[in-house]
């Protein structure tokens, strides 16, 4: 068992959900949040006075899968979020111990589902 989060552009949303879905993986864990990477922000101008914005709009999504479906959440993630740009995002795939399903208390791969 696998926690693969992506961490990609907002926009990029719905084009990442429609790959996930028609990959076979629907449930998941949309969060959103600020950061930076290579980026590193852009200056704007309000008023005259120029701030640094330095903290970009990210959305992150969580997706736990069975070994059998990583390989092709990652590349559905890829497919829906990529435009060849810098801040595309990047994904992380780490190990899970235990998945546990509070409503039945299944634990493991059938928590997964």
């Amino acid at each position: 068992m696998k926690l693969i989060t992506a961490v990609i552009q907002p926009h990029k949303l719905t084009d990442v959900k429609n790959s996930l879905a028609s990959a076979g993986v629907t449930k998941m864990t949309v969060t959103h949040a600020l950061g930076c990477g290579q980026q590193q922000g852009y200056d704007e101008s309000y008023r005259g006075v120029i701030h640094e914005v330095n903290l970009l709009k990210k959305t992150v999504i969580e997706v736990g899968v069975n070994d059998d479906y990583v390989e092709s959440t990652v590349k559905a993630i890829i497919d829906g979020a990529k435009t060849g740009n810098i801040g595309d995002g990047k994904i992380f795939v780490r190990e899970l111990t235990d998945v546990i399903r509070i409503r039945t208390g299944e634990r493991g791969t059938e928590a997964i589902g």
